[in-house]
Parts: structure tokens; C-alpha cells; sequence
């Protein structure tokens, strides 16, 4: 893709000149400086961020420390850098060509090993550093005010080692800030939500030794092949309960009402979707729902913590608990629900995401469901909205800004 150059007044013209002098004389400078820190230290620190891999390497290290404010930092701060370098190096090298530096004068010990071959203005490296940084800041002040020191430390290290003028590395972390800021207003982080612990509400039902009285309809080829290894495993520890198994071309929804008419305990094995509808026959029939995990994500199963050995033991103690279920159009969910535009930019997203990336693939794939989006109306609490597209969550949402 080859973008039309800009043309540009005389008193433009005046101004890039000024700039431009102004920035070797300032490369310059530094370059004379004499100093064995930054021989050391600049290109070590400047080849790190090759391919924003310092920043994966810090992303990684906020994530292990299990803190959920720091991993949605890291989240953010990646995201930002799959932006930033679209816009640095596939629009403003292209608007704005220039040469790289004349790096004669930079010490040869200062030296980057291999000198970049694409445009000088602006810089990408500057632009990830400055979004990933205010990105981690956005989500962890504390964290961030360490991680912006390293940032600048890297967008200094491209000056040092002569891969760019001042001024490229100032647009570049221009770029990145703009970015970041954008970011925080399209998806603003929320303060974690504020709730009292309470112990779950209990139900007293008979325990069922060795699964009598259950009826478990499962999707053996749910999870790619996990139903399977779930029904293996129900039979080692309930014995005793009756496995119906979902087959090729039969319907999921006769099955869980016949299941849900005849039994104690109602089991269900498959991911979100064959719980919800488990779910909805468990309550018209007034039955415990005995979740076990068989999809591939299981996103309901992981939120309450639950695997198919600690439901087989609820089940044989007698141990229940409720959880909440919500409604959208008179069909309940457990989880999620969403309405709208949201489920073609799912799809969209899961297209790309193996060619560029997750990050990536959400910006794309959310421009391009806003730009065919039609509206539509939601109403809630005796209130109408026009909207897009709507994601609802059931229950508290991590990261809280998305839902």
C-alpha cells in the first residue's frame, strides 16, 4: 500500500526545517556526549524492545503475579501496542518519509548492531513503549509510574543509538499516548466493585450415594472429544447414575426435559450453551442442576470453581447452593448474554485473530461492526435505549471495564 505524499505550505515547509535543524543539532549533542552508562546500557536496553519484546516480557511478569488489577494492565497495555504499531508503521512511515540518521558521530560501542531499514519518522519503538506504559498506568498507577520510567528509558535509547532524531521519538510517543487515551475512553477502567463476602445460600437435599437417582445427558463430543473423557469419568465415581448420551442429529432439548422429568438430580455435561439450556429445564421442573464442566471454555463452570470431581462429591453428599439467573428477550443465562451487532463482531473477530492477533482483531473486526451496525431498541426498567449491541454479564465482570 503506497499512501499519496502530503503537500505542504511554504510556512510548513519553514517550520520542518527549523525542526529539522533543530533536531540534529540535538541528536548531535547527544551523540558526542561521552559516557560508558550509555554505551552499556542503551543498546542492550534499545535491542530489548525489538518486536515489543521487553514489553511481552513485563506484560508477562505483571500476569504471574496473580493480581487481577496488574493482569488486566498488561492486557491493556499489549492491546495498545498492536494499535500503536499499525498506526506508526503502516500509516506514519508512509505519510512522512525520512532518513534515518547519520551515525557517524554516535560512539561505535553506542551503536545499534543493525540499523533499521524503514522510514526514521516516526518511531515505532517510542509508540509501544508510550502505549503499553500509559496503558499499564490507566489500569495500575503504582505500577505504572515503573514501567513509564522504563519506557522512557527505551525511547531515549533510540536517539542514543542513533536509530532516530528527537523528533521522531517524540511523534511516536505521541501516537502511543494518543492511543492509550483513546483506549481509555472507549473501554474506561471501573473501580473493582465493592462486595461484602457472604457465605453461599444452601439448600438441604438428600445425598445420593454413588449417583442413584441422577440422570446425566452429556455431549460426548463436546470440547472437541471432552465429553467423552467426562462421561468416563462420571462412571468411575457415580456408578449408579444413568448417563444418557447426546446424539448425532438428536435434539438436546427433548432430551434434557425427559432427563429433567424422571429424576432426582439433573446432570448436564457440554460447555455455556447446554448449561443454559440445562439450566431452563432444571427450574421448569424443580430440580438441583449438577454442572459438569465438557465445553471448551466453560466460562460458567470456572467462575463458581467447579469440576467434575466436585460435583460428583456434591452430588453424593447432598450439598447445593443457588446462583443467580437473569433474563434478555425471556430466555435465561447464566452467564452472558448479548444482543445486537455483538454476536457478528464474535464472529468477525474469530476470523482474524489467527492471522494479526486477538487485540488486533477486536479493533478490526469492532470498526467494521459499527460501520454496518444497525440500531436497535432495548428496553429496561420502563426505560428505551438505541444501541449497536449490548453484552450483558450475570454476576460481577472481570476486567470490570468490558461489561
Amino acid at each position: 500500500m503506497r499512501l499519496p505524499r502530503p503537500r505542504f505550505t511554504p510556512q510548513i515547509m519553514r517550520v520542518v526545517r527549523d525542526v529539522d535543524r533543530l533536531d540534529r543539532s540535538l541528536f548531535t549533542a547527544i551523540a558526542e556526549h561521552r559516557s560508558p552508562m550509555l554505551d552499556r546500557v542503551m543498546p542492550k536496553l534499545s535491542r530489548a524492545a525489538d518486536y515489543s519484546v521487553l514489553w511481552m516480557a513485563v506484560g508477562a511478569g505483571l500476569a504471574a503475579t496473580g493480581d487481577r488489577r496488574l493482569k488486566w494492565a498488561a492486557e491493556r497495555g499489549l492491546g495498545n501496542i498492536a494499535l500503536a504499531s499499525l498506526l506508526t508503521n503502516q500509516v506514519g512511515k508512509r505519510l512522512a518519509p525520512r532518513l534515518r540518521p547519520a551515525i557517524e558521530s554516535v560512539p561505535l560501542a553506542r551503536r545499534v548492531f543493525r540499523l533499521p531499514t524503514s522510514n526514521s519518522f516516526p518511531s515505532g519503538h517510542s509508540a509501544s513503549a508510550a502505549a503499553f506504559a500509559m496503558g499499564v498506568s490507566t489500569e495500575a498507577p503504582a505500577a505504572g509510574i515503573v514501567v513509564q520510567a522504563l519506557a522512557g528509558l527505551v525511547a531515549f535509547s533510540r536517539i542514543a543509538t542513533g536509530a532516530h532524531y528527537p523528533s521522531d521519538v517524540a511523534v511516536g510517543w505521541a501516537i502511543g499516548s494518543a492511543v492509550s487515551t483513546l483506549g481509555a475512553r472507549v473501554q474506561p477502567s471501573a473501580p473493582p466493585a465493592k462486595v461484602t463476602p457472604a457465605p453461599p445460600l444452601t439448600i438441604d437435599v438428600p445425598p445420593h450415594p454413588r449417583g442413584a437417582g441422577v440422570v446425566c445427558v452429556i455431549n460426548p463430543r463436546a470440547g472437541g472429544g471432552n465429553g467423552a473423557r467426562v462421561i468416563r469419568r462420571i462412571e468411575k465415581l457415580l456408578p449408579e447414575a444413568e448417563i444418557v448420551r447426546l446424539g448425532q442429529g438428536q435434539d438436546l432439548d427433548d432430551l434434557l426435559a425427559d432427563a429433567a422429568a424422571r429424576c432426582d438430580v439433573l446432570g448436564v455435561g457440554g460447555g455455556d450453551g447446554t448449561l443454559q439450556a440445562g439450566a431452563r429445564h432444571a427450574i421448569e421442573h424443580d430440580v438441583p442442576l449438577a454442572v459438569f464442566p465438557a465445553g471448551t471454555f466453560n466460562h460458567f463452570a470456572k467462575a463458581l470453581g467447579v469440576s467434575v470431581d466436585a460435583t460428583a462429591r456434591a452430588i453424593e453428599q447432598g450439598w447445593c447452593t443457588t446462583v443467580d439467573v437473569a433474563r434478555l428477550n425471556g430466555e435465561i443465562f447464566l452467564n452472558t448474554a448479548s444482543a445486537g451487532s455483538y454476536p457478528e463482531f464474535v464472529i468477525r473477530r474469530e476470523k482474524l485473530e489467527g492471522r494479526i492477533g486477538k487485540p488486533l482483531a477486536a479493533v478490526v473486526a469492532g470498526w467494521r461492526m459499527l460501520r454496518t451496525a444497525e440500531p436497535f431498541t432495548l428496553r429496561y426498567d420502563n426505560r428505551e435505549y438505541t444501541l449497536a449491541g449490548i453484552f450483558i454479564g450475570n454476576g460481577r465482570y472481570d476486567p470490570p471495564g468490558d461489561a
